[in-house]
């Protein structure tokens, strides 16, 4: 395989780019080489040295933890819990959430095999049940499938027992639909139109 190849291969793993995609986009950096390979692939291994998981609530950033755990001004009563890097970045992008974050890392999926032990659920948990803990609200962003819906109703069976109540994400946010693809006003009524799940 040569060098052409390779970066085609490598590239059409990504989301959203298949062979013919991934064979454009090859042409596209070939061709502006200095002003556009050189760079990113120096940007590319600089962040494959240097960006870590943070270990507080699981984004991805260049310090660990995170600049949005590490932000003194954000509200810690409150705690987002998403899928993925990507739903946290969505909703962080509309500027209407201040509080923090906490990233599952997936969902729970009886046919893909994936339980609570596959999960960042206990890193939730322990968050919710420390002693001095400031926490009071979990809202939960988890996508509107039938397995996101299982994960937040497992989450708000967890979490019963801690005295936070427990919210979900609502007007706006189509069933069947992923964070990741919605626009910043949608996200934005959605997060100031949560339910009260302990409540409801």
């Amino acid at each position: 395989m040569n060098e052409i190849d390779q970066v085609v291969q490598l590239l059409s793993r990504l989301p959203g780019l298949g062979p013919r995609s991934a064979k454009r986009a090859t042409l596209h950096l070939l061709q502006k080489r200095e002003g556009l390979m050189r760079p990113l692939a120096d940007a590319l291994e600089r962040a494959a040295d240097g960006i870590l998981e943070c270990n507080i609530c699981g984004n991805l950033d260049s310090t660990d933890p995170c600049h949005i755990c590490s932000d003194g001004r954000r509200d810690s009563t409150t705690i987002c819990v998403v899928e993925q890097v990507a739903d946290l970045w969505a909703l962080e992008r509309t500027g209407a959430f201040k509080g923090h974050y906490h990233v599952l890392g997936g969902v729970l999926s009886a046919l893909d095999g994936i339980g609570p032990e596959d999960l960042n659920m206990a890193g939730l948990i322990n968050r919710c049940s420390e002693e001095g803990t400031e926490v009071k609200e979990i809202i939960l962003a988890t996508n509107l499938t039938v397995d996101g819906q299982t994960t937040a109703h497992y989450i708000t069976e967890r979490l019963s027992e801690f005295p936070v109540d427990v919210t979900r994400l609502a007007h706006g946010v189509p069933v069947g639909g992923e964070l990741d693809y919605l626009d910043d006003g949608t996200l934005s009524a959605a997060l100031k139109a949560r339910n009260d799940l302990k409540r409801s």
